[in-house]
C-alpha cells in the first residue's frame, strides 16, 4: 500500500460524532460538522449524517462543491467570511455562510437575486478572540442592513473564540452571546434559527452543568475527528482519539553520533539546530517531511522521538531500538497536522471500511 498514507477509519469517526450529538442534545445543542480538514470527503460526510449532525461546515467553497457534486443531501454553512469574489459560488453550493462585513452582504444579495434563491447569513460576533467578527456595539445596524436585503435572510448569529488568541469560551462568553441574541430578536421581531456557540473548545462548557442560554449550535471538526477538546488538547472520554493516522515508510536506518560536526548555520527551515550529546543512538529518517504534514503536531511510536524535518525528511531518534528500513511507522496527529497532511498531493487518503481498506486519492 502506498506510503506516506493516511488511515481514516469511517467506523471511529461515525461513533465520535454520534456520541457528540447525542450528549450535546440532552442540553440542546445541534451539531454542524465540519468538514475542512477531511477537504469535503462526500464518504465522511455520509457517516456524519447518518450520525446525526444537524448539516456541514466548511471554510472553502471549493470543499462544499465537492460534496454538492457528489450529492451530499445537508444543509451546508460556509463558516469562513466569504471573499466579495466568490460570491456567486457561495451562493450556488452554501446554503448558508457566515458574514461580518457589509459589502460581502451585498455582493451576497446581488448573487443571490441573479441565482433567484434565498442565501441564509449568519452574523458572527467578536468575543475577543480578535479573528473574525462584528463588535456587539455595531451588530444592530448589520443586522438592519441583512434585514433591509429582500434576498437574504437572517438565519442566526455566532462567535468564534480559542482559534486564534486562545479566549475560552466560557459562561460568561456564551451569556453575552445569548443575550445578543435576545435583544436582536426583540429590537427587530424577528426570531433567530441559530446561535452557534463556537467549536470543539466550547465542549467543556456545553457538556458541563452552566445554562446554556440560547446557544442551540457548536461547529465540531477536531473533537469528532481526534477525539479531543481544543483548549488543552485533552481526549474526551469515550471518543477514539486514533480513527486516523498518518503512517511512513523507514528510508534510512543507522547508528549515528547524536552531536552534528562542524560549523553550524540554520536549518533549511530557518531554525538554529539545537542537539544534545547522547552518544551513538540509531537514527531513522521516514519518507515525511514539512510538504506532506506539520512534523511538530505529530506524535511518534513508544521509544521514539522525533529530532527534526526538514521538506521531505523526518528525522527520528530510536535509540537502540531495532527499526529497519522499509518499516511502517505510524504517526498520532494533531490537527495542524491533519490539515496539512489532508491537503498535501504527496499523502495518500486510505479510507477503512470495517477491515477493508480503500485508497482514496
Amino acid at each position: 500500500m502506498s506510503s506516506p498514507r493516511l488511515e481514516i477509519h469511517l467506523d471511529k469517526i461515525h461513533r465520535n460524532a454520534r456520541t457528540l450529538v447525542e450528549r450535546l442534545a440532552l442540553r440542546g445543542i445541534d451539531v454542524t460538522a465540519v468538514t475542512k480538514a477531511t477537504l469535503g470527503s462526500p464518504e465522511i460526510a455520509e457517516q456524519l449524517l447518518r450520525a446525526g449532525v444537524a448539516g456541514l461546515g466548511d471554510s472553502r467553497i471549493e470543499n462544499l462543491a465537492t460534496m454538492r457534486r457528489a450529492r451530499v443531501l445537508a444543509t451546508m454553512t460556509l463558516i469562513r467570511s466569504p471573499m466579495r469574489s466568490q460570491a456567486r459560488l457561495v451562493v450556488e453550493h452554501a446554503d448558508v455562510s457566515c458574514n461580518t462585513e457589509v459589502d460581502v452582504l451585498q455582493a451576497l444579495a446581488v448573487a443571490a437575486r441573479t441565482a433567484g434563491r434565498t442565501h441564509g447569513v449568519v452574523l458572527m460576533v467578536e468575543l475577543g478572540d480578535l479573528r473574525e467578527g462584528i463588535l456587539p456595539a455595531d451588530l444592530p445596524d448589520v443586522v438592519r442592513v441583512v434585514l433591509d436585503l429582500p434576498d437574504l435572510e437572517l438565519h442566526g448569529i455566532g462567535t468564534n473564540l480559542a482559534c486564534q488568541n486562545g479566549i475560552a469560551p466560557d459562561a460568561a462568553k456564551m451569556a453575552e452571546l445569548s443575550r445578543l441574541a435576545s435583544s436582536i430578536e426583540s429590537t427587530f421581531g424577528v426570531t433567530l434559527a441559530v446561535v452557534s456557540g463556537g467549536n470543539s473548545a466550547n465542549l467543556d462548557w456545553a457538556l458541563g452543568t452552566a445554562d446554556i442560554g440560547r446557544i442551540d449550535d457548536l461547529r465540531l471538526g477536531e473533537s469528532i475527528l481526534l477525539g479531543r477538546e481544543t483548549l488543552r488538547r485533552e481526549p474526551i472520554e469515550g471518543l477514539a482519539t486514533d480513527a486516523i493516522t498518518l503512517v511512513a515508510e523507514v528510508i534510512e536506518s543507522k547508528v549515528k553520533p547524536s552531536l552534528p560536526w562542524g560549523t553550524v548555520g540554520l536549518s533549511a527551515f530557518g531554525v538554529a539546530p539545537e542537539a544534545v550529546d547522547r552518544g551513538d543512538r540509531r537514527r531513522v529518517i521516514v519518507a515525511l517531511g514539512h510538504q506532506d504534514t506539520d512534523p511538530a503536531g505529530l506524535t511518534p511510536p513508544a521509544g521514539l522521538e522525533i529530532v527534526g524535518a526538514s521538506s521531505d525528511h523526518l528525522v527520528l531518534d530510536a535509540g537502540r531500538r531495532p527499526v529497519a528500513v522499509g518499516d511502517e511507522l505510524r504517526f498520532a496527529l494533531d490537527y495542524s497536522a491533519l490539515t496539512r497532511a489532508m491537503a498535501s498531493p504527496f499523502v495518500a487518503k486510505v479510507i477503512k471500511v470495517g477491515s477493508r481498506m480503500v485508497d482514496h486519492r
